[in-house]
């Protein structure tokens, strides 16, 4: 059929959400391209080796969990890139796409000025699947009806199969699934018939006979055990998509990407020790060799002995060009007497670019500079005035860059979650320990210390945070979570030891789990780990005589507090 049929006056509105402006990065493309010498396409850039049509677009209505879609896309083998729900048709069609998935969405498809999939999308014969909302609004604008549901319907529930589909493939006729809608599909649009029904739902599922698919489920969560094997039919059996997305194509690609962006160019790359940085050095050094001159700054915002650390770690498993710098006093002069989060990151995101640029012009002409910036570091960051009013904080390395600066970037990993980053890690032979440093921020205690950073209060975290650590490893639970840190409060209270008073800092511990950064869960510490974590950091952390443990989920807080 032809799905560009839209009943009258359902064409797709201009109107905007704050969640698809956060997502949009369309004028900074251009900015990008001129920083990054990519090739601009989507919503971030084609990465290497990616060609046209073998991709998967992810149209965000809004879902909370769009990226999550992405990233479930991608562990099975085919890159996939997130775009606001109203990109243009030749946006679209310059990446000629295996297939379109429709994210979920807050809003109902009948209220005035909803988001709506655009007559493009429909007109096409690129396949598509809509989830939840993205159901409802195919239901919607192709002439059936949608209405708010007697019951709401969240959380678990079984589906009942009706009929053979590609989506069911090899799967049991009910399917336990996780719902979580208030609208309902009531009528079928012409030319679709029911594929599944749940106690709630009298269409959870439909299809026509031209590649359109709606669920009303969402596949791309945990609590829908059999999703991921939904999405690969979806992928394989009627994208017929080939699955090439793995790291070690990443790795060959990427490389010769690097070769060609770079040239006989001299390039910097910014070494932190963690696994992004390292990767993004290893892939560079593969590409040019002895072009590559790696910078290690120590701007004092470090943890406990890490500088040395990191320099003997590299210099066992890398064996490359490393210069050390030592700029503790003059990070630590820009900080002072500020307290606001968002200055912190643009005064050391800015100090950073000054320092490497100092340790080029000793190298003569640089033209290049490496860093380790990953596709959640661009989402969070929103950069562009649109994007403004969605910015959750500014990465130093990307909202944190300052305007001007000398060099072109090369950023590597700029569509690459942190569990794709690892991959890659492994792919090109870097030590678990390396690969596996939980993550630790660009600022670095700079933001987990709460007010002015001084020199003092740097120490009393170092020293806190090598407590807290030390016992996470001694407990074996370093792996299971995602990151694990002390915050420095600005609160004091009284306390009593050795029977005298005491009026000392609240110190925070927060531990969370988390598959890539974008949403993350508190960690179930054991009640016995934080028993002997309290007790020694009082007893060994100068300046501290409380310990809280924060409980906070992700949203709506975040995982670092500034």
């Amino acid at each position: 059929m032809d799905r560009s049929s839209l009943p009258a006056g359902q064409a797709s509105p201009g109107r905007r959400t704050a969640v698809s402006d956060h997502v949009e990065q369309t004028a900074y493309l251009g900015e990008a391209q001129a920083r990054t010498g990519r090739t601009v396409s989507g919503s971030q850039f084609t990465p290497a080796g990616v060609e046209p049509g073998e991709i998967v677009v992810v149209l965000d209505f809004g879902s909370q969990y769009s990226l999550l879609i992405a990233r479930r896309v991608r562990e099975l083998n085919v890159y996939c890139d997130v775009l606001p729900w109203n990109t243009s048709a030749e946006r679209i069609a310059s990446l000629r796409p295996k297939g379109i998935i429709l994210s979920g969405g807050p809003a109902s498809v009948y209220d005035p000025g909803a988001p709506l999939i655009p007559p493009h999308v429909l007109a096409g014969k690129t396949p598509v699947l809509g989830i939840c909302y993205g159901m409802q609004a195919l239901a919607y604008q192709l002439g059936g009806k949608v209405a708010p549901a007697q019951r709401r319907e969240y959380g678990h529930a079984v589906l009942h199969q009706q009929g053979d589909a590609p989506l069911w493939n090899e799967l049991p006729t009910d399917l336990s699934v996780w719902m979580s809608h208030g609208d309902q599909v009531l009528e079928l649009p012409p030319g679709f018939h029911t594929l599944a029904f749940s106690d709630n739902s009298p269409i959870a599922a439909m299809a026509n006979d031209a590649g359109v698919y709606g669920i009303q489920f969402h596949p791309e969560v945990v609590h829908t055990p059999q999703g991921k094997e939904i999405l690969r039919n979806f992928l394989y059996e009627v994208c017929g998509c080939s699955g090439n997305w793995t790291s070690g194509n990443f790795v060959a690609q990427e490389v010769e990407h690097i070769r060609r962006q770079v040239g006989d160019g001299r390039i910097l790359c910014a070494l932190s020790g963690g696994v992004d940085s390292a990767v993004t050095a290893t892939l560079v050094h593969r590409a040019v060799g002895d072009q590559l001159t790696c910078v290690f700054v120590d701007n004092g915002l470090l943890r406990f002995q890490e500088a040395q650390k990191v320099l003997n770690t590299f210099a066992r498993n890398l064996r490359m060009n490393v210069v050390a710098v030592n700029a503790t006093e003059r990070f630590l002069t820009r900080l002072a007497n500020v307290t606001d989060p968002e200055e912190k990151r643009k005064r050391i995101g800015e100090e950073f670019i000054r320092v490497f640029e100092e340790e080029a012009s000793k190298l003569g002409r640089v033209d290049f500079l490496a860093q380790g910036t990953l596709y959640p570091d661009v989402i969070e960051s929103a950069v562009t005035e649109a994007n403004a009013a969605a910015r959750i904080k500014s990465h130093h390395n990307v909202g944190g860059l300052p305007d001007v600066m000398s060099f072109t970037l090369v950023e590597p990993l700029r569509y690459l979650f942190k569990d794709e980053v690892r991959e890659v890690g492994l792919e090109l032979g870097l030590p678990e320990e390396m690969v596996w440093r939980q993550p630790f921020p660009g600022p670095g205690l700079a933001i987990r210390i709460l007010g002015e950073v001084t020199w003092e209060r740097l120490e009393t975290l170092r020293l806190a945070d090598a407590v807290l650590l030390d016992e996470v490893r001694a407990a074996g639970l370093y792996r299971e979570l995602w990151q694990s840190f002390a915050v420095l409060t600005p609160v004091r209270t009284v306390g009593v030891m050795g029977d005298d008073r005491t009026y000392s800092n609240v110190l925070a511990i927060r531990a969370v789990t988390s598959e890539d950064a974008m949403t993350a869960d508190w960690a179930r510490l054991p009640y016995d780990l934080l028993a002997r974590v309290s007790n020694r950091l009082i007893n060994e952390v100068p300046g501290i005589n409380r310990v809280v443990y924060d409980i906070t989920s992700k949203p709506p807080g975040t995982i670092e507090w500034e």
